[in-house]
């Protein structure tokens, strides 16, 4: 029989409850993928120190094997219940917060959340993304800067919302139109952009899966309050994913998924200008959404030549 005592696949004995973590992560010995190493040997000390630690049932065990595999079961192209299980969890929010520190006078980013729909419409400047007229019609208007404040031209804004019942499109196909209140805009010369669409309204994240009984379980609202959602990117800038939160919504405070941050709460203004309203063709007054986007200068990072290759 073969020695395996100096294998990389050696374990420090059998499988036991005082080194289980151990016994695990040495068959691993073997990985190539320092990174993937990395992260699988902590997820498993954590986990088993968590199962130490709550010591669960079989019974336990098996419910929560049924709660992972109803979750995935749960996924389609248009719903994702795993992202909204880490966004309730916070998880979200913490992988956004180790990734994205917020410059002094940039743009903090929040969750993408699960209804981001890839390959949105190009609209043109000032066109209504509000396509079944459903809602109470606004303005957002705005600039994209840099952190110098210098105005980004050709900036990119890929826009989404719920509409003024709180719901997406891919959440009623049925209802409204495809790639209803979604749309990416350019900014001009000057930075400046805008839209017209609907008031938000706050709504239930879906809670009719697994992850709507697990907050029910916990005593939690599933609600989010009303926001629009901007992932806005420029020419040598890092791209931010954020919301505009609406001010006075009730559940600025509570938001399921976290997401809510001081600086990113704005305010309607009304506006009382007959010539501006037949401009945009809104009714007079109307409702407008004014903000400022400032990015961060992507760092710059020389280009290092490869000694080992020659170029052909």
């Amino acid at each position: 029989m073969t020695d395996l005592k100096d294998s990389p696949f050696a374990s420090p004995g059998y499988f036991n409850m005082d080194q289980s973590e151990a016994v695990v992560n040495a068959r691993a010995a073997g990985c190539t993928d320092a990174r993937l190493s990395q992260i699988v040997s902590s997820v498993t000390r954590h986990l088993h120190a968590l199962v130490k630690e709550v010591q669960p049932t079989i019974e336990e065990w098996a419910a929560a094997i049924d709660f992972l595999t109803r979750t995935g079961q749960m996924c389609s192209d248009w719903r994702q219940e795993y992202i909204l299980l880490s966004d309730v969890l916070g998880v979200s929010m913490l992988v956004d917060a180790i990734n994205s520190p917020a410059g002094a006078q940039t743009t903090e980013s929040t969750v993408l959340g699960p209804f981001h729909v890839a390959n949105a419409p190009a609209r043109a400047m000032g066109d209504n993304i509000c396509l079944d007229g459903v809602g109470t019609p606004i303005l957002v208007e705005g600039r994209v800067l840099d952190e110098d404040g210098q105005p980004v031209e050709a900036a990119e804004l890929d826009v989404w919302q719920a509409n003024g019942e709180g719901f997406y499109d891919v959440q009623q196909q049925d209802l409204q139109p495809p790639m209803n209140l979604r749309g990416v805009f350019r900014t001009q010369a000057d930075g400046h952009f805008w839209f017209l669409t609907v008031a938000p309204k706050h709504y239930a994240i879906p809670h009719d899966g697994p992850v709507g009984q697990l907050l029910l379980a916990l005593g939690r609202h599933p609600n989010r309050p009303a926001h629009i959602h901007f992932i806005v990117k420029g020419p040598g800038l890092e791209t931010v994913t954020t919301h505009l939160f609406v001010e006075g919504d009730p559940y600025l405070q509570s938001d399921a998924v976290f997401g809510v941050k001081d600086s990113l709460i704005a305010s309607y203004v009304t506006v009382d200008d007959a010539q501006a309203a037949k401009t945009f063709g809104l009714a007079n007054p109307f409702s407008k959404l004014q903000w400022e986007f400032r990015l961060k200068l992507r760092p710059k990072r020389a280009d290092k030549a490869d000694p080992t290759k020659d170029g052909n």
